[in-house]
C-alpha cells in the first residue's frame, strides 16, 4: 500500500493548473489564438542574452567535471559571494557568503524555512496573509505545522493588522509575506512593514522566543511607476529572505534561488547548518552547478520586463473604464479585479464562455475577486478587451 496521506489527494492539482490544462484542450478545438489564457504566471520575456552567452562560455571554457559535477550543499562559495555583494550594493547590507544558502528555486527555499523554524507535529503555527500563493498552505501542512490565515483587506491589500494581532500566540513561529504580491501586484509600504516589525517584536518579547518573517521575494525587480520595494531586513532583524531568479532572469525552468539572512538574526551561528540539515532530509541538496555559475556571472542582469508594465497599463485602464473595480498593481505581472458577483468560481466559469481563462480568488483564500496573469503578448491583452466588455455587459443585462 502507498502512503494514505498522498493517495487521498492523488490526481488532484491546483485550480491554476486545471485552468491551464483546460486552455490547452480548448485551444485544440478553437485554435490557440482564440483562447485568452491568463491563468498561469509563466514569464513571457526571454532571459537576457547575457545568460545564454554565459552558459555557453562556461560549458566551453570551465572544467567539465565541475560544470556537471556535484556542488557543495550550501552552494558554491563564489556564487554566494556574488549574491551577497549584489545585495550589499543594492540594499546597503553586510551579507557575506555564509548568510546565503542556494536553493532549488523559491519553492524549496520557502519549504526549507518552514521546517527550519517550526517543529513537525507540534502545536507550532505559521501565519499567512490572504490573498496568498496557494502552495504556501501545501508547504506548511507538509511540514506538519498549522496554517493560521489572516484575511484580506480588500481596500488596499495591505496587512489586516487587527486580525493579525488577535491571532498571534505563543505557538506562532513565523509569518510569511510576499511583496510585490501574487495575486494582487501590491507592494507592502514602509509603514506596513514598520508596523508589522513593531508588533512582532513586542510579541516575541512577550512570548519569550522570536517570531520570524519569511519574505518571499521572486517579483522584487518587477515594479512599475518608479516604485521602490522596501527591503524587509531593514525593518526586522529576524527575517529570512527567499528569492528566485525565475522572474528577474526569466529562468523558471532552471530552479535556482537562495535563502538570505543577516548575522543579527536569532540563532545566526547555527542557521546555515540547520538549513543544510533540513535540505538533506528533503533531498534539496545541491543547486545544479551550471546555473549557479551563470547566476554568479549574471547576478546584476535583468530581463526586459517593460512589456509587463505595458500590459498592466492597458488592462488597468480598460477594465476600470468598463466598470471593473481593481486596486492598481504596483508590480508583478498580476492584476486582481473584483468579480461581477460574489461567487468567484461561478464568475470564472462564465468568463470561459468567452474563452477568457482567469483564476478565482478562492484559490488565494480570498472572496469575490479574480486573478489575471498578464505575462502574455500585448496583442493578446488587447484582443481580450472586447471579451471582458461583453462579459460585464452580460452581467448588466
Amino acid at each position: 500500500m502507498l502512503a494514505k496521506k498522498y493517495t487521498a489527494v492523488a490526481g488532484q492539482s491546483s485550480v491554476i493548473r486545471e485552468i491551464f490544462e483546460y486552455g490547452k484542450k480548448r485551444a485544440a478545438v478553437v485554435g490557440a489564438d482564440n483562447v485568452f489564457d491568463f491563468s498561469i504566471g509563466n514569464p513571457s520575456v526571454p532571459a537576457p542574452e547575457m545568460v545564454n552567452e554565459t552558459a555557453i562560455r562556461i560549458m566551453q571554457t570551465e572544467d567539465s567535471c565541475k560544470v556537471h559535477g556535484y556542488p557543495s550543499a550550501v552552494g558554491y562559495d563564489d556564487t554566494r559571494e556574488a549574491i551577497a555583494a549584489n545585495l550589499n550594493r543594492r540594499y546597503h547590507m553586510q551579507y557575506h557568503k555564509n548568510n546565503i544558502f542556494m536553493t532549488i528555486g523559491a519553492a524549496s527555499a520557502i519549504s526549507l524555512c518552514f521546517r527550519v523554524l517550526a517543529d513537525y507535529g507540534q502545536d507550532d503555527e505559521i501565519m499567512v496573509c490572504a490573498p496568498y500563493f496557494p502552495e504556501y498552505k501545501c508547504f506548511i501542512e507538509g511540514a506538519g505545522v498549522k496554517v493560521t490565515e489572516i484575511s484580506a483587506d480588500p481596500k488596499d491589500f495591505q496587512i489586516n493588522f487587527p486580525e493579525l494581532e488577535s491571532k498571534l500566540n505563543v505557538h506562532t513561529r513565523a509569518i510569511i509575506i510576499n511583496s510585490p504580491n501574487n495575486p494582487t501586484g501590491v507592494v507592502y509600504s514602509e509603514d506596513t512593514l514598520k508596523k508589522l516589525a513593531a508588533i512582532l517584536e513586542e510579541a516575541s518579547n512577550r512570548f519569550g522566543r522570536p517570531i520570524y518573517i519569511i519574505s518571499d521575494e521572486p517579483y522584487r525587480e518587477i515594479v512599475f511607476d518608479d516604485k521602490t520595494v522596501p527591503y524587509v531586513p531593514h525593518f526586522y532583524k529576524n527575517t529570512l529572505v527567499c528569492y528566485s531568479y525565475s522572474k528577474s532572469l526569466s529562468l523558471p525552468g532552471e530552479r535556482v534561488g537562495y535563502i538570505a539572512f543577516t548575522d543579527e538574526i536569532s540563532d545566526a551561528d547555527i542557521m546555515l547548518g540547520t538549513i543544510g540539515a533540513v535540505a538533506r532530509e528533503m533531498g534539496y541538496v545541491g543547486v545544479p552547478s551550471l546555473f549557479q555559475m551563470v547566476v554568479r556571472d549574471c547576478v546584476d542582469a535583468l530581463s526586459d520586463i517593460s512589456v509587463y508594465e505595458t500590459n498592466r497599463n492597458i488592462l488597468y485602464k480598460a477594465l476600470t473604464q468598463m466598470g471593473y473595480q481593481c486596486v492598481k498593481p504596483d508590480g508583478t505581472f498580476y492584476i486582481f479585479p473584483r468579480c461581477l458577483e460574489e461567487d468567484a468560481e461561478n464568475f470564472c466559469k462564465r468568463a470561459q464562455k468567452y474563452d477568457l481563462l482567469v483564476v478565482p480568488s478562492t484559490s488565494f483564500s480570498c472572496d469575490s475577486h479574480f486573478r489575471l496573469s498578464y505575462c502574455v503578448p500585448t496583442k493578446r491583452v488587447e484582443r481580450a478587451l472586447p471579451l471582458f466588455e461583453k462579459l460585464i455587459k452580460e452581467y448588466r443585462g
